[in-house]
């Protein structure tokens, strides 16, 4: 993997995108589960409980990118009446567009599950971004709407404190040179995740979670009530990806897959979560490196045959990686320029200007989700 460099490509790599970049340097398998709780069964059979779409709030690469909430209104509408999705992964930072957004879901009638993602910041102040979120979570539930809320996701790349490094680039270096104290890390990774679970219960009373890197995070899971596992595998046979995940049903509590998917071109199931390295952010604009083929229909059958295995296994929830991401437009027109291609969006964004970053921009549904939307459409 080429290391990221500069911030400008740091905005242009998502987290997950991250998490893939250091599972790359060796470290994926470092920490596996523990194995202590029994073995479970989920719901064989009965399909997905939860039906949902990872929803991204943020302020985006230009203010033409950013949240907003005009967008935002009708980017849920779409995600409850064209996707047919019942749940929604509201995650990111900023309290106001966490709280907007999940209020917007539930008033929509979506379950929500609320995420709150800020990083590189002061432990102190991540902490108490997850309290604040978590507040409002709670009034949602005492309310009546439908909520879950998660404390964050793999704490031990994005939170500073637990590897080396001040910034999510310094930490990935730190990876790749294997300047890693993993005992010291792991002792730092399970006393942040105990205060987060501390600050989340002190706030929230209805199901708390927490989304882990696949094969890399090792969470208490008795802190939590929902398992949550970020998951990007890539295997021939479903049966594989069955005996995968039946080890995370071994603490007896419900499984949410609370990211799964890949890019639109031929061989990105193959990379796992390395579908994204296929971008040159050196380069200005970025640029497509090497001669990538894209297929939307490579996306769709992988999205859609792991729903399908997903519902076999009747999991608690399924939260597609992501509906939209507004920094990777599609230039169908100039295939070196098309970042939608490195993009795990089930949306493609369209620029009414291609060449003008000021440009206003719509989007339009890729065959991913309209494999989404069948499969949610009938087990709904």
């Amino acid at each position: 993997m080429e290391e990221p460099k500069g911030i400008k490509q740091a905005k242009g790599i998502s987290r997950s995108q991250f998490l893939a970049g250091a599972a790359a340097v060796g470290i994926a398998g470092a920490v596996g589960p523990k194995g202590q709780a029994r073995a479970t069964e989920a719901r064989p059979g009965r399909g997905l409980r939860r039906r949902g779409v990872v929803y991204t709030v943020g302020a985006g690469e230009t203010p033409g990118t950013a949240w907003s909430a005009r967008r935002m209104r009708h980017d849920i509408r779409a995600i409850r009446d064209d996707l047919h999705a019942d749940t929604v992964d509201v995650t990111g930072d900023g309290v106001e567009r966490l709280t907007s957004t999940a209020a917007e879901a539930a008033e929509r009638g979506l379950h929500v599950w609320l995420q709150p993602t800020l990083g590189d910041a002061p432990q102190r102040d991540i902490l108490e971004h997850l309290a604040e979120t978590g507040r409002f979570a709670e009034r949602l539930r005492r309310q009546g709407a439908s909520v879950d809320f998660s404390v964050g996701c793999e704490f031990w790349l994005f939170v500073p404190g637990i590897l080396p490094g001040e910034t999510v680039l310094d930490r990935i270096r730190h990876l790749q040179n294997g300047t890693v104290d993993w005992p010291r890390t792991l002792r730092r990774l399970a006393d942040f995740t105990a205060k987060a679970a501390k600050a989340g219960r002190s706030v929230f009373k209805g199901n708390l979670g927490y989304a882990a890197a696949q094969s890399i995070d090792d969470p208490d899971w008795s802190l939590f009530d929902i398992v949550g596992i970020d998951y990007y595998a890539h295997f021939e046979k479903p049966s594989d990806h069955v005996r995968e995940l039946k080890q995370y049903l071994r603490w007896g509590k419900p499984l949410a897959i609370t990211e799964f998917g890949t890019c639109a071109y031929a061989g990105a199931p193959e990379t796992g979560g390395m579908g994204w390295d296929i971008v040159d952010y050196d380069k200005e604009p970025p640029e497509i490196k090497g001669n990538p083929v894209r297929s939307e229909r490579v996306q769709a059958d992988y999205v859609g045959g792991l729903l399908d295995v997903f519902a076999s296994m009747g999991l608690y929830a399924a939260m597609a990686f992501e509906f939209i991401s507004a920094d990777a437009p599609h230039r169908p027109e100039t295939p070196r320029l098309d970042l939608d291609m490195a993009s795990y969006a089930l949306t493609k964004v369209i620029k009414d200007h291609p060449d003008d970053p000021a440009s206003d921009w719509h989007w339009e549904p890729k065959e991913a989700f309209r494999a989404v939307a069948r499969r949610y459409g009938r087990h709904g």
